[in-house]
């Protein structure tokens, strides 16, 4: 089934509106696009058999105008032969294709009608069809910016991990050192009253420095 049902729901459609509705507005646009073009093939069919048909009719007018003339001729020359029945004759015979004539002509004068309506409604197909791809135009930019800056923003983000990783491992790594420095004391000996603070101390601005770290890593991740 399609998109719209007939040729005027495309002309007065609201396009923007229709798709700022859609779930996915690159996929809908791509079948209104497809139904414009079927329909403007079919409005265009329309108008080549209308054209063709007016052409045989143009031919039956010229073969009825023709004939009428020839009833005409010999309406005269019944008349000049003296035999007014035979020109009554001819002249009813006449009278009859004009009569067929006049039915072709209000024909015709129909299609030129509907020809007229297919030269507007193509018009406004096409016009529509333009603003369509257009918004096909203006979606696939748009999804192609929000993808790029997507694949930006993972990496930027996955680049952050990295960090955050590599650091840990540098702050881990230091503790070790200065676990191993501290233990390397005790062997052998045991360390004095000084030597024992001081250890705290560093101990405690290496954990103080860790926390930190953390804390900027939990912030840029709810950032991102």
């Amino acid at each position: 089934m399609g998109i719209f049902s007939r040729l005027a729901d495309i002309i007065n459609s609201n396009l923007s509106a229709i798709l700022d509705r859609a779930e996915d507005p690159e996929k809908l646009i791509r079948l209104i696009i497809q139904e414009m073009e079927d329909t403007l093939v079919e409005v265009r069919s329309s108008a080549a058999r209308t054209i063709a048909e007016k052409k045989g009719i143009n031919r039956r007018l010229d073969r009825l105008g023709e004939a009428m003339d020839d009833w005409e001729r010999k309406a005269e020359l019944a008349i000049a032969k003296g035999r007014d029945d035979l020109a009554k004759g001819a002249l009813i015979e006449k009278a009859k294709l004009a009569e067929a004539a006049k039915a072709l002509s209000d024909e015709l004068e129909r299609l030129d009608e509907a020809l007229s309506r297919n030269d507007e409604d193509i018009v406004k197909l096409e016009a529509k069809l333009v603003e369509a791809k257009a918004k096909q135009k203006t979606i696939r930019a748009r999804h192609e910016t929000a993808s790029n800056r997507l694949k930006v923003r993972r990496q930027l983000y996955d680049a952050k991990i990295d960090d955050a990783l590599a650091r840990f491992e540098q702050i881990e790594k230091k503790i070790d050192r200065v676990e191993g420095e501290s233990d390397a004391y005790d062997l052998g000996r045991k360390p004095t009253l000084a030597e024992e603070i001081s250890a705290l101390a560093t101990e405690d601005a290496v954990e103080a420095e860790l926390r930190a770290l953390r804390e900027r890593v939990t912030k840029r991740g709810q950032a991102s």
